[in-house]
């Protein structure tokens, strides 16, 4: 009896959830028909389309879906995934729920844009089904449920023949539920296979979605570009950073609580009981406002700038004397790995999952525990007097090349093309 009514209960729970998410489509008959109404279709940006479609017809097409181009780490992975695969001769269509033009600098060149203007991935849904009727692309790489859970919908219910493949790229267990990703264990069956972006990670994958462990690959982040040293000699227009009496601490990161920049605020406070020293934070979220209060609360307020989301960041990553994490979890830290290519020593706290793995358990820099501001404090000041040399952090970041992992998630992209041709 417990069992039948557990079934029953999820049941009762998934027809819930999909017939309130029913709701946010625009309307019914937009959803059953895929008609679009007048000005609710996807915007192509201009000067991202290629010149002609016939050029490419024989061309394997991919589609990338995600949330915006400035999802963090993610975002950074699927546009170096995206330049690779054009310049091997895909045909590449980058698919964006909502990004500003501002930002669309960002698209590699050759790279298709289309913007579905859309704060949720469930109400995009028409028109992604628009857009795989159309294009019919070969693959669709969708990073994290949102917007994953509306590609996987998709296949479910609609374009059984779709090859997907579903990236998720953080530590499942210790996110916060949400809508999409409490949809995940209904829909994550249809996915043709799993990307996960480092061993801990897809170890908790695993264990928290068994039923499609098969499915689950580790494949390592494409982080490493030739770009990164081009732009680490550009220069930085803040003048603490030609102030060598006191160095900067640096760290980019949203300023969320999976970031736990409050801890690393505390750990600045103890440093700067031992020196002279500038914290820059690059990054946005909304914890603005909680972390310019607890520097002032801490004192520290008039050596701590938080100057926004600055990108690329490699220059200011290049020009600090020492790059901080102080995660409470990662999924991997793309943000660490750039540190490193750039040359720039490196603290990070011992999270799940990547920076243990990045850093061979403290071999390439130092790991404190999670939360533990006293200890962090005590690691930048180390790291400060007996650095890592760059050379050899430059040599460690680059076994994450962009070049390798884009060839890692070619082969996955080969794996499920026979399922579509089936």
């Amino acid at each position: 009896m417990r069992i039948r009514r557990g079934i029953r209960g999820g049941t009762r729970k998934l027809i819930r959830l999909v017939l309130v998410e029913a709701l946010h489509v625009r309307s019914f008959i937009e959803f059953v028909t895929l008609r679009p109404k007048s000005g609710s279709g996807p915007e192509r940006c201009r000067g991202t389309e290629r010149s002609t479609r016939d050029e490419g017809a024989k061309q394997r097409k991919i589609a990338l879906f995600m949330h915006t181009l400035r999802a963090g780490g993610g975002a950074v992975c699927l546009l170096a995934i995206a330049k690779g695969l054009v310049a091997r001769g895909f045909s590449v269509d980058l698919l964006v729920l909502y990004t500003s033009r501002s930002d669309l600098h960002l698209v590699p060149k050759g790279v298709r844009l289309t913007n579905f203007w859309r704060r949720d991935s469930i109400a995009a849904l028409p028109q992604l089904l628009r857009y795989l009727k159309r294009e019919r692309p070969d693959v669709l790489l969708v990073n994290s449920p949102y917007p994953g859970v509306a590609a996987l919908i998709a296949k479910a219910f609609f374009i059984r023949r779709l090859s997907l493949v579903f990236r998720y790229p953080n530590t499942f267990s210790r996110e916060a539920p949400t809508r999409d990703s409490e949809l995940l264990r209904y829909f994550l069956p249809f996915a043709d296979a799993i990307v996960t972006i480092s061993r801990g990670a897809t170890e908790d994958f695993k264990r928290s979605f068994p039923n499609v462990s098969h499915l689950v690959r580790y494949v390592p982040n494409a982080a490493i570009t030739p770009d990164i040293a081009e732009q680490a000699i550009w220069p930085v227009d803040h003048p603490w950073f030609n102030d060598p009496a006191r160095p900067v601490i640096l760290s980019v990161a949203r300023l969320a609580p999976q970031k736990d920049l409050g801890t690393l605020l505390r750990a600045f406070a103890e440093v700067l009981r031992s020196r002279p020293a500038r914290l820059v934070v690059l990054g946005e979220g909304d914890e603005r406002t909680k972390l310019t209060n607890l520097a002032r609360e801490l004192g520290i307020s008039p050596f701590v700038q938080f100057p926004g989301d600055i990108r690329p960041a490699f220059s200011y990553m290049a020009k600090a004397r020492v790059f901080v994490l102080s995660s409470a979890w990662e999924g991997l830290s793309m943000a660490l790995l750039e540190a490193m290519a750039c040359g720039t020593p490196v603290v990070s706290t011992d999270c799940p999952y990547g920076p243990s793995e990045i850093l061979e358990g403290g071999k390439w820099g130092r790991l404190v525990p999670p939360g533990d501001w006293r200890s962090l404090g005590s690691a930048i000041l180390e790291t400060l007097d007996n650095p890592v040399a760059s050379n050899l952090l430059i040599a460690r970041a680059s076994r994450w090349d962009a070049e390798s992992g884009i060839a890692r998630y070619l082969d996955v992209i080969d794996n499920v093309l026979p399922i579509r041709r089936s």
